[in-house]
């Protein structure tokens, strides 16, 4: 099996190119939907604190590659030679990808945080900074993440450090810095989406 595993700080565009993936065809299994089913197993709702809480009470009980391996299960299942990995979060994590495939790519995701921002913003996903518990969007529009002059608030920017700091705790930092590939989003859109191509059919090559 080969697996490209896709690593990046929130909202740097890593769905993005897991959304380029699924249309060349390719299988994408999404680290952060373990966590997800986790939560909805316990009856909670996905906000960011009650998936943080999960997310480390999961690798606690049973080590830092527990996603990781929950994951490889799942792909191992489905037969197929090539897959997608989206949103490793740890060194342990990476390893134990390369230690069970045949070949492992890991590729960093990167984009600026104002950026970032605005691609959360845009997602409005239950866990992403701006968005209340409940799950829904904030009423008031003075407590948008992004204003009307383009600026994200205090109240996003401390959400989203919040809970990269948390994730930089599983060790990310250094699973970066492992990372033999990178994805740089800091142009247009669709830019960004032909580099995702480009990148994946040379990864994919036999």
């Amino acid at each position: 099996m080969k697996i490209i595993g896709l690593i990046g700080l929130p909202g740097s565009g890593k769905g993005e190119a897991s959304r380029i993936a699924m249309q060349q065809g390719l299988t994408v299994l999404v680290m952060g939907d373990v966590i997800r089913q986790e939560a909805a197993r316990q009856g909670l709702e996905p906000t960011d604190v009650n998936l943080g809480r999960i997310g480390c009470a999961l690798r606690e009980a049973e080590g830092l590659e527990a996603v990781a391996r929950r994951i490889f299960q799942e792909a191992r299942a489905r037969g197929e030679e090539t897959v997608v990995v989206d949103g490793l979060r740890s060194r342990e994590e990476a390893d134990y990808f390369a230690s069970q495939a045949e070949e492992f790519y890991l590729v960093e995701v990167c984009a600026s945080a104002e950026e970032r921002l605005r691609w959360l913003q845009a997602r409005g996903r239950p866990d992403d900074p701006g968005i209340s518990q409940s799950g829904t969007e904030k009423q008031d529009q003075d407590d948008k993440i992004i204003s009307s002059c383009g600026e994200p608030d205090g109240q996003a920017v401390a959400a989203l450090e919040q809970r990269e700091c948390r994730e930089m705790g599983w060790g990310m930092c250094q699973a970066m810095e492992a990372a033999s590939l990178k994805l740089v989003n800091d142009g247009s859109l669709e830019e960004f989406r032909e580099n995702a191509r480009k990148l994946l059919d040379i990864l994919t090559k036999d």
